[in-house]
């Protein structure tokens, strides 16, 4: 199915106060009814636009979005982390400097003191891919340092992550922007504004000792029902190199990024009588779980009046950007979404992309096992990674750890059919200078 250009019929944007939101604990079903939690705003700025003008562009959407959020929370000193992934070696796709300088200049206005911040690598090429203080308007800061080792330990008690290493620059912060770009992800299916916060806002050793690794808690093999031989044999099976076999040790590991679970189940197929491997949903649902969990350590550091976030959904990638490469556009291009729920935004995100849908032709060919049946109800994400990489389930995590609800408004700002009526001034081309 090719993703085609569609239309949301929404009713035009409003001024709206901030949300407040409140959860409700325990309650009776009468006082349930009394207290039912309100749908949190999500604006919607459509890559679609109704005149070929700047005001009906995405650029003055993104503006008109930000006006929606209402940075005057943000006090005049206050230090904010625009917490966004650089991107690392040749991989370019990521949220445009164009639209990170308009966002720093909205909390310039404010009276704020923005800062971009990520991981030092990041930070240090960041040049690379035309982020730079003078192109974004403001620092951009390593954040836990240069050496990664300015952080605040936080106790986790999951599974077998006893604690984790938070961002100092992150916990110091008064306010955060989770600027995020929506791709896709290898151990998620998704990456969006939870994980940007999860992986991005802590220590390498974390990120890459404990965050990645949480699924080692559950068991998924069985030494004593499998001869070394037999493994080997496990391993040779594996289109995508999911399963790696210590023969000193004699362990089997199962690699959380590369197995594609129900797509492919090629390594079940050989061990049909042996019955040593289990590629089940609680071993994917860890890292998840995790995930979430790590976001909200970073979200309590900050006051709920001063958290936004924005997702674009622009250049939408198979695989995260820590690539570090240039990876072809799976969904057409979307827009941008922004609000004061990081729960919401991520759910409106998933179902403004399963709305488009994949661009089939687009799909790489060393995805070996893709669905593409229609008649099968997988989001786009689950086609290329797999159903127990589902998208959805690092939200519904954060909805269980109090993050927020999952019952959205979506708003559309300057749309279509708002744009077509409104008169464009007489157009005017910018003048190049003359050096002559």
């Amino acid at each position: 199915m090719l993703a085609r250009h569609f239309a949301v019929l929404l009713r035009p944007a409003k001024k709206i106060l901030p949300t407040r939101f409140y959860f409700a604990l325990a309650l009776s079903k009468s006082e349930e009814e009394k207290n039912m939690v309100r749908k949190t705003e999500v604006y919607f700025g459509s890559i679609q636009q109704g005149r070929d003008a700047v005001f009906a562009a995405l650029g003055a959407k993104v503006d008109k979005i930000v006006e929606l959020l209402d940075f005057s929370t943000i006090e005049k000193r206050d230090k904010v982390a625009i917490k966004m992934h650089l991107g690392f070696q040749d991989g370019y796709q990521t949220v445009p400097v164009f639209f990170v300088r308009r966002i720093v200049s909205a909390v310039k206005q404010v009276g704020g003191w923005p800062f971009i911040t990520d991981n030092p690598t990041s930070v240090y090429n960041a040049v690379a891919r035309g982020y730079t203080q003078e192109t974004c308007g403001c620092p951009i800061v390593p954040a836990a340092g240069v050496k990664d080792g300015y952080t605040h330990s936080v106790s986790i008690g999951f599974k077998n992550v006893d604690k984790l290493e938070m961002s100092g620059v992150l916990h110091d912060a008064d306010a955060l922007i989770d600027l995020t770009h929506a791709k896709g992800h290898a151990c998620s299916g998704y990456g969006g504004a939870i994980k940007n916060l999860a992986l991005g806002g802590y220590s390498a050793k974390s990120r890459w000792n404990k965050i990645h690794g949480v699924e080692s808690s559950v068991t998924h093999w069985n030494p004593e029902k499998c001869t070394p031989e037999h493994a080997s044999e496990l391993v040779k099976t594996c289109p995508y190199n999911a399963l790696k076999y210590d023969v000193k040790k004699h362990k089997l590991s199962l690699l959380l990024f590369a197995c594609r679970n129900q797509l492919c189940l090629e390594c079940l197929k050989i061990d049909k009588e042996a019955k040593s491997l289990q590629i089940k949903p609680e071993f994917f649902a860890a890292f998840q779980e995790l995930m979430a969990i790590a976001s909200k350590h970073v979200l309590d550091t900050f006051d709920k009046n001063k958290q936004f976030f924005l997702n674009f959904i622009l250049q939408v990638t198979p695989h995260c950007d820590c690539m570090g490469m240039a990876q072809p556009n799976i969904v057409a291009d979307i827009g941008v979404l922004g609000s004061r729920g990081i729960v919401a935004i991520e759910t409106a995100t998933l179902d403004l992309i399963a709305k488009a849908g994949l661009i089939e032709q687009a799909i790489p060919p060393y995805f070996k096992h893709v669905n593409l049946d229609p008649n099968v109800d997988l989001h786009p994400f689950e086609r290329l990674w797999g159903p127990m990489k589902d998208p959805y389930l690092a939200i519904k995590f954060a909805e269980k750890h109090g993050l927020g609800s999952r019952k959205y408004e979506l708003i559309e700002t300057l749309s279509c059919k708002e744009t077509a009526k409104m008169e464009p001034p007489k157009h005017a081309y910018e003048r190049q200078p003359s050096f002559y």
